[in-house]
């Protein structure tokens, strides 16, 4: 699967139902030894105009996903907040 075919899903938290938008406002941390994406940065939106006010970032580890479907990506984050 290339990173394209995954960019525009929907991220859910399956621990808490928590949706955290989609894979293209998210930022991937690679591996450098590797090449291996190690964690997503999602973007963390403070205040009432979310598009202007862009927070700190929430990193969730790649084996926090437990699936990607065809129009979303469902991670479990309980065993790990």
């Amino acid at each position: 699967m290339r990173l394209s075919d995954i960019g525009y899903k929907e991220i859910i938290n399956l621990s808490d139902g928590g949706r955290y938008g989609q894979l293209s406002d998210s930022e991937l941390l690679f591996e450098p030894s590797t090449g291996r994406i190690r964690a997503l940065l999602i973007p963390q939106y403070q205040g009432k105009f979310s598009f202007f006010d862009r927070g700190d970032f929430m990193q969730i580890p790649w084996d926090s996903i437990k699936k990607i479907g065809e129009d979303i990506i469902i991670l479990d984050t309980a065993a790990r907040y």
